[in-house]
């Protein structure tokens, strides 16, 4: 019985993918370590306890991973200026309000950077709960984020929206199904080998098929 739209925030409602690759390139870099900007955004979608070692490697996680993640966010902060909300992010999650969703933002994200967000796209009104990477142990593509997000609201079951290989794999393993947007730049092939049940090329797309999707209305 899904009645909880749980909706990854980075790359799915507000444009942040390739910001965050330039971030990672940067941090990795002051440590010592230059990784190919296509691999770093192959793993855009985890967080990053998980992103580090990804794609650096244990050692360099065990060496350096925590002064990474914090050179990470030094090196995001200054591109926040840059961040716009998708087209129609705002009107889908009212439309799934509207419809009857509980909707929580599951965002693996630091707190600051997801109350950003939330001011960016004027949705604290239209959400139940929102996480962040304090919520859970390990980030995404561990379910943890989601099951804590359900919990939150006190929800009997979850439909995720994300962006990436990594939200459609947690949501798997959480037991729930995944629409995907390739606002995050994955192919369609790709987010449907990880197990998205629909995959859109636009939130504006999302919402005009709304009602072919695991979306279209809670069935509490």
């Amino acid at each position: 019985m899904a009645d909880t739209a749980l909706l990854d925030v980075d790359g799915t409602l507000v444009d942040t993918n390739y910001q965050h690759t330039l971030a990672w390139y940067r941090a990795l870099r002051r440590y010592g370590h230059t990784a190919p900007i296509w691999r770093i955004h192959r793993a855009i979608g985890m967080g990053g306890d998980q992103l580090v070692p990804a794609v650096a490697g244990d050692e360099f996680e065990q060496a350096h991973g925590d002064d990474a993640r914090e050179a990470w966010v030094e090196e995001f902060d200054p591109l926040l200026p840059e961040v716009q909300p998708f087209d129609g992010a705002r009107d889908l999650v009212a439309e799934l309000g509207r419809r009857g969703w509980k909707v929580v933002l599951a965002s693996s994200g630091k707190q600051k950077h997801v109350d950003a967000f939330l001011d960016l796209l004027d949705a604290r009104e239209l959400c139940e709960a929102w996480t962040s990477s304090a919520d859970a142990e390990a980030t995404k593509p561990a379910p943890d984020l989601f099951q804590v997000a359900l919990e939150r609201v006190g929800g009997g079951a979850g439909v995720v929206l994300g962006d990436s290989t990594w939200d459609v794999e947690a949501a798997a393993k959480a037991g729930m199904p995944a629409v995907a947007v390739r606002t995050g730049g994955y192919s369609v092939e790709e987010l449907r080998d990880a197990g998205a049940a629909v995959v859109h090329d636009s939130m504006r797309g999302l919402l005009d098929g709304l009602d072919s999707t695991p979306l279209a209305a809670p069935s509490r």
